[in-house]
């Protein structure tokens, strides 16, 4: 029940989520446990919560996670309308309460899809993040007037605890994507100036010649530069190209 899980002490589940955070191989791994924790964590017995995470990190497209495949369909719809309760949670960082969707007129395309699904009363709590990263935890309910009282406050305590965990996921994804991206530039690097190097001795030419040669190869066949390059290394039965970057 939330109100006995409230005695659940804050450190255990910060615990797990930190610990969860090191676990992850990627935010949206992540992303689905923190829902399902939130589920567990805010669900009564014989009153199960459903739980959607929206994620939108700038220039990716929006993450869905979700407790379960029907609160996946339900945060689905989220990004189907231009007004919803998640996506103005996210930009004016406040909590968005819909007691009862049936009589709420601030969203009628969203709300009538919702109701169709069996929902009656939505949540969305604002995520504490930093810079442009917004996110949302939406907590569905068949029954309507839900989320009220103690277990309203209860939901904004738990999504307060959790907001540094989160922060820390996204963060590692950042630098993960960005060790990605910097491999693929110098492996990129790589493969071009083996072309290069390989254009000159064969044509015993100077490097500018040479890169010069392969640029224009490329604009000739319409294919990225990389691609030429790659071309010519393989040609001469190198392979691949490999660098010595271990980030």
């Amino acid at each position: 029940m939330a109100s006995e899980s409230t005695a659940k002490t804050d450190t255990s589940v910060t615990e797990h989520l930190h610990e969860l955070v090191l676990n992850s191989s990627d935010v949206e791994d992540f992303l689905t446990e923190l829902a399902q924790v939130s589920a567990r964590n805010l669900s009564e017995p014989g009153d199960e919560m459903l739980c959607a995470i929206t994620l939108q990190r700038q220039r990716k497209a929006a993450t869905i996670a979700s407790s379960s495949q029907e609160a996946k369909s339900l945060g689905r719809l989220e990004h189907r309308f231009t007004k919803t309760p998640g996506l103005l949670a996210s930009i004016d960082q406040e909590t968005v309460h819909a007691p009862d969707l049936a009589e709420d007129g601030r969203w009628p395309d969203y709300a009538t899809a919702v109701v169709a699904q069996g929902i009656r009363s939505v949540a969305a709590l604002p995520f504490r993040l930093e810079g442009e990263t917004k996110a949302a935890l939406l907590l569905y309910s068949r029954r309507a007037h839900r989320f009220e009282g103690r277990l309203l406050k209860f939901a904004e305590d738990f999504v307060s605890q959790t907001s540094l965990a989160l922060r820390l996921a996204v963060r590692f994804a950042h630098y993960s994507e960005t060790a990605a991206n910097l491999r693929a530039t110098l492996e990129s690097r790589t493969v071009i100036d083996m072309a290069v190097g390989i254009i000159m001795a064969q044509n015993r030419c100077s490097q500018q010649d040479a890169f010069g040669i392969l640029r224009a190869a490329s604009s000739t066949r319409n294919t990225k530069l990389h691609d030429v390059a790659a071309a010519v290394v393989n040609a001469l039965g190198q392979g691949p190209a490999r660098t010595h970057y271990d980030g």
